[in-house]
């Protein structure tokens, strides 16, 4: 199975869970994340984790075995009964971006600078998050949903859909590619949370037809090899494999 069919994992997949054995990241084990291999959700907080260098624990949660959904999983976890969930001592967090930006203050010292510290740029990288999971994220996710995982569900896409989203996706990375015209990522000229977020649903997307629309905008298309590759990233994505 390709490595974008993977991706697009939603919380309620009935997909089985990829890892059955907790995996350590180190010797020392402060930091845990409870996940499934293939989440979006989960690829984005893991990607922050690397990205800061920490030392952290993924402790696999398998979904086709509703282990996400048990009353101890809902008490102790996640009430909405989703992955990812992050612990560090007795902090438990759930929801990736919130985990991401917690990481990224709480180990500003660590690893890669996922933050500005200035104001203004601090308030620009909040605007491209906020683009990512409103605008970004829906789309490209709806996207994935009728190519990748409708087929391999035993599902027929629906054409109609795809070219609605398809024609969505379109005016939005014409904004990006302005953007990008501006500065080097797109919270400003270093790699942030902004990017960061984009790195799951975009490494699924860009293994179908839809990479078409990104390949036209060069410096689009630029920073989405740029980021991809990533070493960072690259340590997620070889999960899959596995």
């Amino acid at each position: 199975m390709s490595l974008a069919t993977h991706l697009f994992l939603p919380a309620s997949s009935s997909i089985p869970c990829l890892v059955k054995t907790r995996v350590l990241f180190s010797s020392a084990m402060a930091l845990k994340v409870h996940g499934t291999v293939g989440s979006p959700a989960t690829f984005r907080a893991l990607a922050a984790l690397h990205e800061k260098d920490l030392d952290f624990e993924f402790i696999p949660v398998n979904l086709s075995a509703k282990e996400h959904k048990s009353p101890q999983f809902l008490a102790h976890k996640n009430p909405f009964g989703q992955v990812p969930v992050f612990e560090h001592g007795d902090l438990k967090l759930f929801e990736s971006r919130a985990i991401t930006k917690y990481v990224a203050e709480a180990f500003a010292d660590k690893g890669t600078s996922l933050i500005h510290k200035d104001p203004k740029k601090s308030a620009i990288q909040t605007v491209w998050t906020e683009v990512e999971a409103q605008k970004f994220d829906p789309t490209v996710a709806k996207l994935g949903w009728e190519i990748v995982l409708k087929p391999k569900f035993g599902m027929t896409t629906d054409e109609a859909v795809v070219a609605e989203f398809e024609k969505k996706l379109e005016p939005l990375l014409d904004v990006y590619e302005k953007r990008l015209t501006e500065s080097k990522y797109l919270g400003g000229d270093s790699f942030t949370l902004a990017d960061l977020h984009h790195l799951p649903t975009l490494q699924g997307i860009m293994g179908t037809k839809v990479k078409s629309q990104f390949d036209a905008r060069p410096h689009v298309s630029a920073w989405a090899s740029d980021i991809l590759s990533r070493p960072a990233w690259v340590k997620v994505a070889s999960m899959l494999t596995k």
